[in-house]
C-alpha cells in the first residue's frame, strides 16, 4: 500500500483503524514544520523536541479516544496543539519579558555589570516578581501576543498567524498589554 499518496484525513482514518504506519507517514509528512514552528517560539532544540513529542503524544491519545474530528484539518490542528503547548510551557516557567517603554527604555534593564549589594538584588527580584504578577493580570488574548513578543522574540506576523488573527489585531494587543502594564506600575507607585 503506498500511503504517500493519500490524503491527510484518509491516513487519520486508516490510523484510527489500526494501520500504525498511516501515522508515520502524517509524522514524515509534516515532522519539519511542526518542528520548526515550535523551534522558533522557543528557540531552543531539545526544549522543542520535547514539545513536539508531547504534541504527537497528543495527537495519537486524541486518535485512539476517537475524539478526533478535525476532517481535513490535520496540519492546523497538529500547529495548535504544539502552539498551545508551547504558551503552557511558557506560562510555567513565568520568566520576564523584556518591555520597553514608549520612550524605549528596558523597564526590566535592572542587570548591572558590577556586583549588586543584596539590598540591589532585592529590589530586582521584587520587580521581576512585580512584573510578572502583573502580567499574569492580563486579559489572556494580551498576555499571549505578549508572551510571543517578548519570550520568543516572535515578529507580529508570526504571532498573527499563530493566533488567527490580523496583524492588526496582533498589534492592538500588544498596545493595551503595554498599557495595561503601565497603568498597573503607576497604580503601584501611587500604593
Amino acid at each position: 500500500m503506498n500511503l504517500q499518496q493519500d490524503s491527510d484525513q484518509e491516513l487519520v482514518k486508516l490510523y484510527i483503524n489500526g494501520n500504525e504506519t498511516a501515522l508515520e507517514e502524517l509524522l514524515k509528512r509534516h515532522k519539519s514544520k511542526i518542528y520548526t514552528s515550535i523551534y522558533l517560539l522557543v528557540k531552543d532544540q531539545y526544549l522543542a523536541e520535547d514539545i513536539f513529542q508531547d504534541a504527537f503524544i497528543k495527537v495519537i491519545n486524541t486518535l485512539r479516544s476517537g475524539r478526533y474530528n478535525e476532517e481535513g484539518k490535520f496540519l492546523p490542528w497538529v500547529m495548535r496543539i504544539a502552539h498551545n503547548l508551547v504558551i503552557d510551557y511558557f506560562r510555567r516557567e513565568k520568566r520576564a519579558p523584556v518591555i520597553t517603554s514608549a520612550d524605549g527604555t528596558d523597564i526590566l534593564n535592572m542587570l548591572q555589570f558590577h556586583e549588586e549589594s543584596a539590598e540591589d538584588k532585592m529590589l530586582r527580584e521584587q520587580t521581576h516578581f512585580d512584573l510578572r504578577a502583573m502580567i499574569h493580570l492580563l486579559p489572556d488574548d494580551q498576555k499571549e501576543v505578549l508572551i510571543m513578543r517578548h519570550y520568543a522574540d516572535l515578529s507580529f506576523k508570526e504571532i498573527a498567524d499563530l493566533t488567527e488573527v490580523s496583524i492588526n489585531t496582533a498589534l492592538g494587543r500588544m498596545r493595551y498589554a503595554l498599557n495595561n502594564l503601565r497603568k498597573m506600575m503607576k497604580v503601584k507607585e501611587i500604593s
